[in-house]
């Protein structure tokens, strides 16, 4: 799920703020902080809308929506996992170090975000929660631009004998 899963906007938030320390200027050090902080606007929408989805909800309907466990463990209480109920780590948390790697890094988890939004818009017909979600999912479109772009400034300027 996009609130707690490895592709998700905390693990994003998180891998882009820990990023930008070791990129080569301040443009990809801005990028990544500007990039971060608006992945942590998205935890607080996609929490929102879970807090929404799952307010008053009976422990029946917790029940068949698979969600006995996180009933039991946390009640109403939102809680970062994933689409299986797997928690948030710091595993998800990608950084090696290298701009280049992380940029295709980031690049992937741009598209992996994209899809998963994708995926939710296609179980769902209600507006109130397709409006959000095509949100997202747009903006997981001009994120991976900007780090493409990023990238290519990157590759004309720093030569790198390993570039991809």
């Amino acid at each position: 799920m996009v609130y707690g899963g490895p592709d998700g906007e905390w693990a994003a938030a998180m891998r882009y703020l820990n990023q930008r320390y070791n990129m080569p200027d301040e443009r990809g050090k801005a990028l990544l902080n500007d990039i971060g902080t608006e992945e942590m606007n998205h935890v607080e929408m996609i929490a929102a809308m879970v807090g929404q989805l799952m307010k008053g909800a009976s422990v029946e309907e917790l029940e068949k929506a698979g969600l006995s466990a996180q009933y039991v463990q946390h009640d109403h209480a939102l809680f970062p996992v994933d689409a299986a109920g797997v928690p948030f780590t710091s595993a998800y948390i990608e950084t090696t170090g290298d701009w280049d790697a992380d940029l295709v890094s980031d690049m992937a988890a741009e598209k992996r975000a994209k899809v998963t939004y994708e995926n939710l818009m296609r179980m769902t017909d209600d507006p109130d929660l397709l409006g959000p979600l095509s949100f997202l999912r747009q903006r997981e479109v001009v994120h991976y631009q900007r780090f493409k772009e990023l990238r290519e400034y990157y590759k004309s300027i720093y030569k790198k004998e390993d570039q991809a």
